[in-house]
């Protein structure tokens, strides 16, 4: 059996895409100083925000592991552009991405595409299988992400592999895989008649898969990755590979076990700062991320949500991606609402606007149960969270902060949580008027070095205190706990 014909042993797939509201000028940021440390809080820059390099600089597998952690675009970065598209590739390498991952199909008719399902249910909502239809009919769907990266976001073509290498592969790391498993043969091939080819290609692949044997042979550096079930076969299975890599729900202990096999560990999919904080502290060399200019602080802060444009700013998003756009809020452009429709506890992180400023600063959000208030349940915003971990309503977490919230009665009411309480303390709370259905609410927190105050419509009488000086973290959320399935309304988030 050739090397391409053995069937590769798929992973878990996490459905996750997107797009960000880009500054102008950031296409001229570049990455070679997003290199922080486990020690570096996460406050720090860690950019430097200079055109530092040649337009015509070119990258190399060696220069890319010169720095730690170094940096690949996952799927382009999915969090802000439409997943393996020219679009996403190119955003990607404007802001100084070096290395960029690409996952190949063939069709029918043997042409090469960029995407990442062997079907196209989860990007165009058709469920054809990409082997089985030419590249004619291919070529009539579009990559469509707009559930994930917001209404604005226009559907892209499928790009051909080609067209991407003929871009890219001189000039860039690309990280390669065959998803279907049947192409090594003609990959190695295209690959091969690119310049200086080895010098830019990574192979991809699961580490129980085998066709890393022929693209050795090739001289290709080979990158295996260990999901869960794969752990157990770790000490045979690594000495295959010049890269490993894990998936980032990997335990602390799984990731350590892989790093201390002592070749470079590569870990995606990385969407948040606290992640890239975690893995570094493990000694991980390098972060495939999806979140690329959040992540590596690339964009400037925001002082008010991007709610309007119809597209989610970087660093906007849920408590967690590993459930797809089942939890993403849905954005109405135009009228500036974030709307969330999931029951139980949700919190949406506003990383486009943090870190927020040091010292003295006030959070203010319009918030509201649009159609009728349950009978149970909160509205809010958490706040003074040291990093981007979850912090949500009534679910114990790894993290600390406050939490200021309207409760379905009219109950305002402040709290301090600590890591792993539930509820918290309850520092401060007045009684107000039961909100109604459709109406809208302002909440305004004012947060100073002994001081916490929260307000609902800027009332005297509907305003509460307290001195309590425990967490001045620069992150927040908007949360909702309600136990039905009213949907919640956040807009109008700004921070002064």
């Amino acid at each position: 059996m050739r090397a391409d014909e053995i069937p590769k042993i798929g992973r878990r797939r996490f459905v996750v895409g997107g797009v960000a509201a880009i500054a102008a000028g950031a296409a001229s940021i570049m990455l070679d100083g997003c290199t922080t440390s486990g020690r570096r809080p996460v406050s720090t820059p860690s950019v430097t925000r200079t055109n530092a390099r040649s337009p015509h600089a070119q990258y190399t597998i060696d220069e890319l592991l010169s720095t730690t952690p170094f940096y690949i675009a996952h799927r382009g970065s999915r969090d802000n552009w439409p997943e393996h598209t020219m679009e996403a590739y190119e955003h990607a390498v404007s802001l100084g991405a070096k290395a960029i991952e690409v996952s190949v199909n063939a069709t029918r008719d043997g042409v090469l595409v960029c995407h990442h399902d062997t079907d196209m249910k989860q990007t165009s909502d058709s469920p054809v299988a990409i082997a089985s239809v030419d590249w004619s009919e291919l070529s009539k769907l579009s990559i469509d992400e707009r559930q994930w990266l917001g209404p604005a976001a226009r559907p892209q073509p499928i790009p051909l592999l080609k067209a991407v290498l003929d871009r890219f592969a001189r000039t860039h790391v690309i990280f390669i895989e065959d998803k279907q498993g049947t192409n090594t043969r003609a990959l190695l091939e295209l690959m091969g008649s690119y310049q200086d080819s080895t010098s830019h290609f990574v192979w991809k692949q699961p580490a129980t898969a085998l066709q890393y044997r022929a693209v050795a042979a090739r001289g290709y550096k080979t990158w295996g990755y260990f999901t869960p079930d794969m752990m157990a076969q770790l000490d045979s299975l690594a000495t295959r590979f010049d890269y490993l890599g894990a998936m980032h729900t990997a335990s602390d202990d799984d990731i350590s076990r892989i790093v201390a096999v002592g070749k470079p560990v590569i870990v995606w999919e990385v969407h948040y700062r606290s992640m890239r904080e975690r893995l570094s502290k493990l000694g991980v060399a390098g972060i495939m991320c999806s979140n690329l200019p959040y992540v590596c602080e690339l964009v400037p802060v925001r002082k008010r949500d991007a709610f309007d444009t119809g597209l989610r700013a970087a660093g906007d998003l849920p408590w967690t991606v590993d459930q797809g756009t089942q939890l993403q809020p849905a954005i109405h452009e135009g009228t500036g609402i974030l709307a969330v429709t999931q029951p139980g506890p949700q919190s949406y992180l506003m990383g486009s606007m943090a870190p927020l400023p040091r010292g003295r600063y006030t959070i203010s959000a319009r918030l509201r149960w649009p159609q009728t208030v349950p009978q149970t349940g909160h509205i809010g915003i958490a706040f003074g969270q040291q990093d981007d971990r979850p912090y949500r309503l009534g679910v114990p977490g790894t993290t600390s902060g406050y939490h200021a919230v309207l409760a379905a009665d009219g109950t305002l009411a402040l709290y301090r949580r600590a890591p792993g309480e539930a509820s918290g303390t309850l520092l401060a709370r007045v009684a107000t008027t039961r909100p109604s259905g459709g109406t809208w609410t302002r909440l305004s927190i004012k947060v100073e070095r002994d001081l916490v105050e929260v307000a609902r419509d800027d009332a005297i009488s509907w305003r509460i205190r307290s001195p309590d000086p425990s967490y001045r973290g620069r992150y927040f959320w908007l949360c909702t706990d309600s136990a039905d399935t009213a949907p919640v309304e956040f807009s109008d988030v700004r921070v002064t």
